[in-house]
């Protein structure tokens, strides 16, 4: 057996070689038997055309998207008509001018006005979301927005504004119309150059203004029960409410995100062990819960359908059980809401279930690739959002990995074989989306693998079939058993988050990656799962290149924020904080120095000294000054000597005062954060996005 084993083995990998061998001599026919899978590289090429539209530091002009139509039209009669060789080539320029031309499309598509100046006042609106902020704060999404003294071309589409102090005289509810009196601003852009730029995630939100209330709600008109736009919002509050009333606690909370998709219950102290453990994807609705809900549905219709003997015989069981499962999830969709991870999951559970349906291979790389393709199309700019990168990365590697997992486990005993599967499938996904996730959040996890082999089998076998259950009894007043079931399921979740993120190295921080890492990382992966031949050994290559840069990365020595509320220089302990204040710009610099250390802990450091309002560094020889208050302006004249670099939170004197280098508030409201590197050159963030729709320096809204 293990001779014939072997010869087998030898003769594929001589197989292999001599198909690599061919590719060399003949890349020509190489590429034209690639023609063949050109829809597998299809949602590649679109994304190579959107990633470049959104790199892009300004704005593409109508010449340049007329050019790029041209090239479209050109690149498809060369694919329909071109030669042999040149085909799939032509075929992927096509493809890369459509995404590049669908991604400023939608940019331009969903335009909205964005707040330019800092509003505090009143303000009316509809409810349409309520979640909770990073600080354990609710929050509301309006629309429909009304301010005070803004006229309606500039009033914002959307509001988000964060509840502080006690808000128990109102439950909030999509649909309902409030006034409240609110500080608002535009989205916040990057906490350094390069880094991630919220105002993009809010342009294609359609996310105006953004800010916190300290005052109580006022309601001024009830959700209307005949808004069908809203009526899954107001399911999805309804049948969470119901939830954690049942299930009281986080477990509740937990299994509430789970089923609707409503988060607002979920505490920041459970989103911290979830995220150190390596299991936030369960409170976030994804490609799992679709497909272990669709998957329940499927197996429990088919396999009831089989037992009915000689009426299994007459009818499809199979694509009954699939048509059920395509309207379960789309149940699931209304009641979970609009998000676009949500969208993600469910078009990809379809693409699959509609192959079943029309005798296709559900699990292919073929759907796989069908379901990115019509969500780029759909959504160009989920290209650049982690939850998009880390779904497919995983769907594909564990379909890649499948076949060998199919040769592997044929010597292991039957009953071992469903627990050594997991442990399989959880390490692969867990090594195809670690790069990823650690690239976006500079944190991986220790223990991931541990944490995700306890965790998910209970979700598969206990939490969601329990909530499929209850949902089908609770018109019946039946659903008692099933929550009871669900609530020891995400019990155990946390519990096993909990002691997960406990024990020593479960987190381990990790330096931010140079911004061409991510790309040639993740095109190279494809190239080499996708290609044949030298082009394969070319993607390999490419991924090797992305980690040797990821390890040559260099962080700024001298970071301030746009509105200079802060100011980190890097010294012998780690950056050094000149206050412990930005909560959120002093996390990221730290995590994208890979240093695990808190605010105040970064701030206690060594590295800057003197009162409240003059903090002071020494750089190279040069004096490194942040001035804040009443005080520290007042003090400029005193430290603005010597070439000093002063940080003012205020405004500089027009007639100047002294001889430094000055950089207030004014200044770097246009210029956005600021990064210098250990030469003293400076990148401004505003500089690397360019004048782009989502900045408010373009004011492309207006």
């Amino acid at each position: 057996m293990s001779e014939r084993v072997g010869s087998f083995r030898a003769a594929r990998l001589w197989g292999d070689g001599a198909r690599w061998r061919a590719g060399f001599a003949d890349p020509g026919a190489a590429l034209a038997r690639a023609r063949a899978d050109l829809v597998l590289w299809m949602p590649v090429a679109i994304g190579c055309g959107g990633g470049v539209y959104f790199a892009l530091r300004t704005e593409p002009s109508g010449l340049v998207l007329a050019a790029l139509l041209a090239v479209m039209v050109a690149g498809v009669a060369g694919l329909l008509r071109g030669p042999e060789a040149l085909r799939l080539l032509a075929g992927l320029v096509a493809f890369a001018a459509l995404g590049f031309t669908l991604s400023a499309h939608r940019t331009h598509s969903v335009a909205a006005p964005v707040l330019d100046f800092r509003y505090y006042g009143p303000v009316e609106g509809r409810i349409v979301k309520v979640d909770r902020s990073s600080r354990d704060l609710i929050r509301l999404t309006l629309d429909r927005v009304t301010l005070k003294r803004v006229a309606p071309e500039r009033t914002p589409e959307r509001v988000r504004v964060s509840l502080h102090g006690a808000q128990d005289h109102l439950l909030p509810e999509p649909g309902m119309r409030v006034m409240l009196t609110a500080n608002l601003m535009a989205p916040n852009g990057p906490a350094e150059p390069g880094g991630w730029d919220y105002r993009r995630t809010a342009w294609f939100e359609s996310l105006g203004a953004v800010g916190y209330s300290r005052t109580p709600v006022m309601l001024v008109e009830g959700a209307d029960p005949h808004d069908l736009a809203l009526a899954g919002h107001r399911a999805r509050m309804a049948i969470s409410r119901a939830m954690q009333e049942r299930m009281p606690g986080q477990a509740g909370a937990v299994a509430a995100a789970l089923m609707t998709g409503d988060r607002s219950g979920i505490t920041e102290a459970t989103n911290e062990v979830m995220r150190i453990s390596n299991l936030y994807h369960i409170v976030s609705i994804s490609g799992l819960h679709m497909a272990m809900l669709a998957g329940f549905v499927f197996a429990a219709i088919r396999y009831g359908l089989a037992a009915c003997g000689t009426l299994a015989l007459i009818l499809p069981a199979k694509k009954i059980a699939a048509a059920a499962a395509l309207v379960a999830a789309s149940v699931y969709l209304w009641i979970a809401g609009p998000e676009v991870a949500t969208q993600r999951s469910y078009i990809m559970a379809a693409v699959m279930l509609l192959a079943v349906l029309f005798d296709r291979r559900a699990l292919s790389l073929r759907t796989v690739a069908m379901a990115a393709v019509m969500i780029l199309i759909a959504r160009p700019e989920s290209l650049t959002e982690p939850g998009f990168q880390m779904s497919f990365a995983a769907t594909v590697g564990l379909i890649v990995s499948n076949t060998r997992w199919a040769e592997w486990s044929r010597p292991l005993p039957h009953l071992l074989r469903p627990a050594i599967a997991l442990l399989f499938t959880s390490l692969v996904a867990g090594i195809v989306t670690g790069p990823i996730a650690a690239a976006h959040f500079n944190r991986g996890s220790g223990y991931g693998l541990l944490a995700n082999f306890l965790a998910v089998p209970v979700m598969g076998t206990l939490v969601m079939p329990g909530g499929v259950i209850a949902a089908v009894l609770a018109p019946f007043g039946l659903a008692a058993p099933a929550l009871w079931v669900m609530d020891l399921g995400t019990r155990w979740m946390i519990l096993v988050a909990e002691w997960v993120a406990g024990l020593k190295g479960a987190s381990v921080m990790v330096m931010a990656p140079p911004v061409a890492v991510l790309p040639v990382m993740s095109l190279g992966a494809v190239v080499a799962v996708l290609a044949r031949g030298p082009l394969r050994m070319a993607g390999m290559v490419a991924v090797a290149v992305s980690m040797v840069l990821w390890t040559q990365a260099e962080r700024p020595v001298l970071l301030v924020s746009s509105g200079a509320e802060i100011v980190g220089l890097a010294g012998p302990e780690g950056r050094g904080l000149s206050k412990p204040v930005a909560d959120f710009v002093a996390s990221s610099w730290l995590a994208a120095d890979g240093d695990g250390a808190t605010v105040a802990e970064a701030a206690a450091r060594p590295v800057f000294t003197g009162d409240r309002g003059a903090r002071v560094a020494n750089w190279q020889g040069r004096a490194v000054v942040h001035l804040t208050g009443k005080a520290g302006l007042e003090s400029l004249p005193q430290y603005c000597r010597d070439g000093a670099l002063v940080i003012l939170a205020g405004t500089a004197p027009a007639e100047g005062a002294g001889s430094c280098e000055i950089w207030d508030q004014p200044r770097l409201r246009d210029s956005g954060a600021l990064a210098f590197d250990a030469r003293g050159d400076v990148t401004w963030a505003n500089a690397v996005s360019g004048i782009r729709p989502w900045t408010v320096a373009g004011r492309w809204a207006q």
